[in-house]
């Protein structure tokens, strides 16, 4: 039934969820809040962040497919000063902007691109995985999960050594930023300036590396796809993809593989399930929480109308452990069936690093494979971001085969 069909007073009292969803309580323990969000209706009103929140597997994959109405064009965010901010680029814009970006910007992400540094991904990661064997224990955050971000993937985006040994804080305080209007995100403002003013003062043409990412940029502006403007702006979009998303991606399997040996052996007895288990891990526990949308239009999600001009939280890691799609969502199963998990996002707007994020952890696992017989882990520190989800410290030890 239609907004306009249904009568109004039908609409007076959608459900409300009266919990800030960007506080340190939620984002410290967040899934039994999901799980009410859930339980309350499709669309529950969040009165504390003036947010819409969605919280189902179907309703989230719906709205994120339905751009036209559900649009990324006016910010992603979940607090309007940073949305006044975002707009224009890869994550903040809708077609046609959306589509002509995505092609310049995620061309070296393709499988095509990453052909070119497949090798050197899994060499690196053979050497690691051999070190932090014979090492045995160490951070697995700091000393596995980061390595190859930071070693690799930073170098292939070709930021001058100033900006790589950056990007991590940069990358975190962007996350912040795209969060709620809290004292994170404004903690995080002044970080998110000085990663700007070093993309227009410092990533310049000379000094970037001339067979990077960032130097396609460059050359994109050269032969008139984009305007010289641009560059600077497009190339704060490989920080996400390229850092935090994948390492606390990384990091989450470690912890559910230490946490479930049996689904280690699994793995060791029979690797091709390793894509499987990257996905598994992904839908477990979602590096990013969530983003927003600003409605186009009026929109019924489920029996809630949602008022045009409203924004709404596509919550990923909700989506991602509803029981209505999942049996015993909150499980590890290697050998779970997956086709659709949102943990990559869905529609136009799916992670465009998916691809390199894969590339790096299964080169990990890989390794890892031939000579780790069980991953030992102890009590994790969660990093508080207000949407990432990850670990900022991972004990872990690798006991040989």
């Amino acid at each position: 039934m239609s907004a306009s069909t249904k009568s109004t007073s039908q609409w007076d009292s959608p459900p409300v969820y009266d919990v800030d969803i960007y506080s340190d309580e939620v984002i410290a323990d967040p899934y039994p809040h999901y799980q009410r969000i859930r339980d309350a209706g499709a669309a529950v009103w969040l009165p504390a962040n003036g947010l819409w929140a969605i919280g189902r597997h179907a309703d989230v994959r719906a709205c994120l497919a339905d751009h036209e109405t559900f649009r990324s064009g006016n910010g992603v965010s979940g607090n309007e000063a940073a949305n006044r901010m975002a707009p224009g680029n890869l994550l903040a814009s809708d077609p046609p902007l959306h589509d002509h970006l995505r092609r310049i910007v995620a061309a070296p992400l393709s499988p095509r691109g990453l052909n070119d540094v497949k090798g050197r991904i899994e060499a690196t990661a053979e050497d690691l995985v051999d070190r932090l064997v014979r090492r045995g224990t160490f951070d697995g955050m700091m000393d596995l999960a980061q390595y190859l971000p930071v070693s690799i993937v930073s170098e292939l985006v070709g930021m001058p050594e100033h900006g790589r040994e950056n990007m991590l804080r940069w990358a975190s305080a962007v996350f912040d930023m795209l969060g709620g209007a809290n004292k994170r995100g404004e903690d995080a403002l002044p970080v998110v300036m000085e990663m700007r003013a070093y993309t227009v003062n410092e990533a310049t043409r000379d000094k970037v590396r001339p067979d990077g990412w960032v130097s396609m940029l460059y050359e994109a502006a050269d032969k008139g796809l984009i305007r010289p403007e641009q560059v600077q702006m497009l190339m704060r979009d490989y920080l996400g993809p390229s850092l935090d998303t994948t390492i606390f991606a990384t990091g989450h399997l470690l912890y559910l593989l230490g946490t479930n040996p049996e689904q280690w052996q699994m793995i060791r007895d029979d690797p091709s399930l390793i894509p499987n288990a990257i996905n598994e891990a992904v839908r477990v526990e979602s590096p990013i929480r969530g983003f927003t949308r600003y409605l186009a239009d009026d929109k019924v999600v489920g029996d809630t109308l949602i008022p045009k001009g409203s924004r709404a939280l596509m919550l990923y890691a909700s989506a991602n452990r509803d029981e209505r799609r999942w049996e015993k969502p909150e499980t590890f199963d290697v050998k779970r069936v997956l086709t659709d998990h949102v943990g990559f996002g869905h529609g136009i707007h799916s992670c465009a690093g998916m691809q390199l994020a894969r590339l790096e952890i299964r080169s990990i696992l890989t390794s890892m494979v031939k000579r780790v017989k069980r991953v030992e882990v102890g009590v994790p520190v969660l990093a508080m971001n207000n949407v990432l989800r990850g670990y900022e410290r991972l004990p872990v030890r690798f006991v040989a085969d």
